[in-house]
């Protein structure tokens, strides 16, 4: 049975984890939140639009990124954690890959943590989220961000993934992190083509039939360009993000990543409604 609660949320019904980059380099709004005000901001915005958990990114992980110290993340990110916890009733999460970063961001009050490495990207990761006990999201990727999208392969990609995901889920659940924290994300655009990334939104259920939350994360990603088959800005992409999400919710997930918070609360309650009426 897939999870039902996590994070203490409620996955009976969708909700929107709001993407909030104080980066100056992210792919689709890096720069735009860099200061602490300008990022706050952003927070209440996304807030009174409907997320239920806010997504603080200090280091870009876009295709080709350059990679920084966490000292460097950390200084970009504890101020808006610290702030947001002061002003705003919502879950925070933290888009890390370093176990030092998360460690400060939960004295912080950060809630969350949401790994694009699923703990592979800092040998003190897996040891971390034992000790820290924070709902976790782990993100399937292959290779790193610099070069991840070069020529990612796969034998077959939704049991690879699949049993990636599943190989350190069971890991921590041996160690004895508990299954309900645990959310599993197939990294749509970490080191996939676009028939991979298709296949996998395509069969989607077979991973949320697994016993734990699923999160997606498809806005504004670049895949939807190439299914365009035309240039299509990051701002000009919600169409398909709003439908990848809506697909995603038919075949069972309830977490959604997303920019564009308004317009996917209004779509997935036109699609919750539409699946209530019909029940």
């Amino acid at each position: 049975m897939p999870a039902q609660i996590w994070a203490g949320l409620d996955l009976s019904q969708p909700h929107i984890m709001g993407v909030l980059n104080v980066t100056p380099d992210s792919f689709s709004d890096g720069g735009k939140f860099a200061t602490r005000d300008a990022a706050l901001c952003q927070a209440e915005r996304m807030v009174a639009e409907g997320a239920s958990v806010i997504d603080i990114g200090g280091e870009s992980t876009r295709p080709g990124a350059t990679p920084i110290t966490p000292d460097e993340e950390q200084a970009r990110i504890l101020p808006l954690v610290e702030a947001v916890k002061v002003a705003l009733p919502v879950r925070i999460s933290i888009d890390t890959r370093n176990a030092s970063t998360i460690r400060a961001a939960a004295q912080a009050g950060a809630h969350i943590w949401n790994d694009v490495t699923a703990l592979k990207g800092d040998p003190q990761s897996f040891q971390t989220a034992l000790d820290l006990g924070l709902p976790l999201c782990l993100l399937h990727m292959q290779g790193q961000p610099q070069t991840m999208q070069a020529k990612p392969v796969y034998q077959d990609v939704i049991a690879d993934i699949q049993a990636e995901l599943l190989e350190q889920a069971q890991a921590l659940e041996i160690a004895g992190f508990a299954r309900e924290l645990i959310c599993l994300d197939v990294g749509i655009g970490f080191g996939k083509t676009l028939v991979h990334n298709l296949a996998l939104l395509a069969e989607l259920e077979r991973f949320t039939a697994l016993p734990y939350a699923h999160l997606l994360g498809v806005s504004r990603k670049s895949f939807i360009e190439k299914v365009m088959g035309a240039p299509t800005p990051v701002d000009q992409r919600l169409g398909g993000s709003l439908a990848a999400a809506i697909l995603a919710y038919q075949k069972g997930c309830r977490l959604f990543r997303v920019h564009d918070v308004d317009e996917t609360k209004q779509a997935l309650e036109m699609a919750r409604q539409i699946e209530a009426a019909s029940s």
